[in-house]
């Protein structure tokens, strides 16, 4: 070499482009790595998406048999309580009409209070309730037109 030339040595390039030296556990790792495949993977999306659908409505429809079903029971219980309370219903009706019979509170006034039949003569009937009587209530018109009188109504009322 002379004095005046200098000489610059290029690098060594390698043989392949980003080639490394692998090992034999890098060589393994290397081999199992693949790229993604989009296909491949919209496909697991969109089975996964289905599937999820199809188990919400199994379930969907399992909790809507479920609710009919507790419905059904709850539809048996009212419908027995109605009877229950259809049949007290009547025997309180029946109870109520025994109760105002007149022939069973006319039999208590004269066990229990001692009362007694009228006689003939301790019967007095008002004017007002003798057919083709002449009574004061033929004489007007109406009780709210006598109320609407004021006293000289309720005094023609006391004669």
């Amino acid at each position: 070499m002379s004095a005046g030339r200098v000489s610059v040595r290029a690098p060594a390039r390698p043989a392949r482009l980003f080639a490394m030296p692998l090992h034999a556990g890098a060589q393994e790792a290397a081999r199992f790595h693949r790229e993604r495949d989009r296909r491949r993977l919209r496909a697991m999306g969109v089975a996964v998406a289905l599937g999820a659908l199809v188990t919400a409505g199994v379930l969907g429809v399992v909790g809507l048999k479920a609710q009919q079903v507790r419905l059904s029971y709850r539809l048996d219980a009212l419908r027995t309580t109605r009877a229950d309370a259809e049949e007290l219903n009547r025997r309180l009706s029946v109870e109520l009409a025994s109760l105002r019979s007149l022939a069973r509170i006319e039999d208590k006034a004269r066990r229990e209070l001692g009362m007694v039949a009228p006689g003939r003569d301790q019967v007095v009937l008002a004017r007002e309730f003798v057919a083709g009587g002449s009574g004061i209530s033929r004489a007007m018109p109406s009780r709210t037109a006598a109320a609407d009188r004021g006293s000289t109504g309720e005094r023609a009322i006391r004669r």
